[in-house]
C-alpha cells in the first residue's frame, strides 16, 4: 500500500507523511510475483494507512483473493495494521481465510505513548480476540520487540494479555535502532534471557514461540504449518 506510513512510531524508519492513492494493480501484481517465484508460503504486510476509510482492509482482501486464484497451493499469512481496533475492517480480511492472522503488539502497554503514539495497546488485543472468537480455524499471531525500556513484569503482563486474547504464535526479537533519528536501544538481551522469555511464553500456553536477537515477524513463519 505504498512506501509512506501515516503513523509516527518511535522505533520505525519508514517514511511518514501523506501517502499516495492505492495502486489498484498491486494485488494482481503481487500474486503474479508469487507465482513466478514459486512460493508456497507468503506473508503479506503493509504500512499503516489511517487515511483510508477501511485502513486498507479491502486491499488486503483483494490481494489474498488474487494470490489464491493464481497460486491455489500457496498458504497466505497476513500481518495487518491494527485498523484502529475496528473489527469490521478485520472481518473484511479474515473472510478471505488466510491461514495466519498476525497483528503485532510491538511493545508493552506502559511504553505505548512514547513508542507508538498513534496506536493503542488495546486495539491489537481486540483484533486478536475477535479473530480467535469468530475464525477459530485461523492461527493468531503477534510480535514483541524488547530493548526499549520494558521490565520483566511488563513482558509477563504483555504475554498474559496476548494469551488472554487467544494469541497462538509469538515472535520476540531485539529492538535495533534503524538510524539515529529513532529511539535508542535501552537494553541488549542475551540469548539466555530470550530463552527465559520463550519458556515463560510456552508456560502461558502459546502454541509456537520464536524468541531471539534476530527474530522478526516473519521469522521461520512457514514452520508452524509444515506437514
Amino acid at each position: 500500500m505504498g512506501k509512506v506510513c501515516t503513523r509516527r512510531c518511535g522505533y520505525c524508519s519508514v517514511k511518514k507523511g501523506r501517502p499516495q492513492a492505492l495502486d489498484e494493480n498491486e494485488p494482481k501484481n503481487l500474486a503474479v510475483a508469487v507465482k513466478k517465484l514459486g512460493l508456497k508460503y507468503v506473508v503479506i504486510t503493509s504500512v499503516t494507512r489511517d487515511d483510508l476509510p477501511d485502513g486498507g482492509a479491502s486491499h488486503f482482501a483483494r490481494t489474498i483473493r488474487w494470490v489464491k486464484k493464481l497460486n491455489p497451493d500457496t498458504q497466505v499469512e497476513v500481518l495487518t495494521p491494527d485498523f484502529r481496533g475496528d473489527t469490521r475492517h478485520l472481518d473484511t480480511v479474515l473472510r478471505e481465510k488466510p491461514v495466519v492472522f498476525n497483528c503485532n503488539i510491538e511493545t508493552v502497554e506502559r511504553l505505548y505513548p512514547a513508542v507508538r503514539p498513534g496506536g493503542r495497546y488495546g486495539w491489537t488485543l481486540r483484533l486478536l480476540r475477535y479473530s480467535k472468537e469468530n475464525y477459530p480455524e485461523i492461527y493468531t499471531k503477534s510480535g514483541l520487540m524488547v530493548g526499549l525500556g520494558e521490565t520483566w513484569d511488563d513482558i509477563r503482563k504483555t504475554l498474559e494479555d496476548l494469551r488472554e486474547a487467544g494469541c497462538d504464535i509469538l515472535t520476540v526479537g531485539q529492538y535495533l535502532q534503524p538510524t539515529k533519528a529513532q529511539m535508542e536501544v535501552v537494553k541488549e538481551y542475551t540469548e539466555e534471557e530470550f530463552d527465559r522469555i520463550r519458556e515463560l511464553a510456552l508456560e502461558l500456553g502459546f502454541r509456537y514461540v520464536f524468541a531471539g536477537r534476530w527474530v522478526r515477524s516473519s521469522y521461520r513463519a512457514w514452520e508452524v504449518l509444515k506437514p
